[in-house]
């Protein structure tokens, strides 16, 4: 019988993984490879560089945080010519990279190559063709509507979109058009699942919830993984358009929602908050809007400046903290407002 495992359920087995140990940036999924795993997902991460026309010729930079940083640019060795991983770094620094590194393919973050594209054009003054790029591969986000096509007009480039695993990564699947579904790089990597029980979707559901099976890992070869990641209905494994469940994909991040309500209730006066998140420009923005028991707690630059340091500690995510003007005599539920329409609810259940 298979073992259903969630992000949390990989956290929980941190201290007796082994081998290398993908790591998220707040250690709330932890995706343990030996040497043949490493081997695997190098090999399904290349496969997915070649499917977007990366060849022998290429000089690659892979804009990703780690972990899949390191291994992205792993991978790339193998395929390209040169690979560098320069991490997510800021632009003027990003453009200098690829001039450097004469790079021919970007690897990165729909929302990091959208912003990068919008401050060429504001900000630096330059011409996105004199870059040189190729190709363009994005994931670890959920793309915005016409990214792929806005992109590859810009650039003149083959811009591709690649499904990773939320745990560490690895490519998994590919698609070269935003009304693709996605093509698997091997058959029973992906797969979808119902929303609120370890089962196949229902034929009629109108969402299901993707989920990996890491066939002929050391470790894992038995689990089906839980990604978190919603689809809608649509032929073949549709690419994920929502979110689910305790953990929200913030700029390619994950955020706990359980770590931040445990944080905020050990800070006395906190009686809700409420976490609001939007893409109105080219990247993600979260604020934090912290509502008080007590009216004297409300301009307290230091109890704003304890959130802000609790907040800090969890996540490299950068989010603002806010304070609620009026104040609850009883505690309220901290709740979370996606502007960007993709978190659906933290309960599985509750999602029709």
């Amino acid at each position: 019988m298979a073992r259903w495992l969630t992000r949390d359920d990989l956290g929980a087995a941190a201290r007796t993984a082994e081998g290398l140990l993908l790591v998220s940036p707040d250690v709330s999924s932890v995706f343990p490879l030996s040497q043949d795993d490493r081997t695997a997902a190098a090999g399904l991460t290349a496969a997915a560089l070649r499917a977007a026309g990366v060849g022998d010729r290429d000089r690659v930079a892979v804009a990703l945080a780690q972990p899949a940083g390191a291994l992205w640019t792993a991978a790339a060795a193998d395929v390209a010519q040169a690979a560098a991983d320069v991490g997510p770094r800021g632009r003027m620094r990003l453009h200098h990279a690829l001039s450097a590194l004469r790079a021919t393919t970007l690897v990165a973050t729909p929302t990091g190559a959208m912003d990068f594209l919008a401050r060429l054009h504001l900000e630096f003054l330059l011409d996105p063709l004199d870059l040189g790029l190729r190709n363009i591969v994005l994931t670890g986000e959920i793309a915005s509507k016409r990214t792929l096509g806005h992109l590859a007009g810009e650039f003149a480039a083959r811009v591709t979109e690649v499904y990773a695993s939320p745990f560490g990564g690895t490519a998994l699947a590919w698609r070269a058009a935003e009304e693709d579904p996605l093509t698997p790089l091997a058959d029973g990597v992906l797969g979808l699942a119902a929303l609120a029980k370890d089962a196949d979707p229902d034929a009629h559901a109108e969402l299901a919830e993707l989920v990996v099976t890491p066939q002929g890992h050391s470790t894992l070869g038995d689990a089906v993984l839980r990604t978190g990641q919603v689809a809608g209905a649509g032929d073949g494994i549709p690419a994920p358009a929502h979110t689910v469940g305790e953990h929200v994909l913030v700029r390619g991040v994950w955020l706990a929602l359980p770590r931040v309500e445990k944080a905020l209730s050990k800070i006395d006066g906190v009686a809700g908050w409420d976490l609001q998140i939007s893409r109105q420009g080219t990247l993600d923005a979260a604020v934090l809007t912290v509502t008080f028991n007590r009216e004297s707690l409300v301009g307290n630059p230091m109890w704003r400046s304890r959130i802000q340091q609790a907040i800090r500690a969890l996540t490299p995510i950068s989010i603002t903290v806010e304070i609620a003007q009026d104040v609850a005599d009883t505690p309220r539920p901290a709740t979370v407002t996606d502007l960007r329409g993709h978190h659906l609810g933290r309960d599985r259940a509750l999602i029709t």
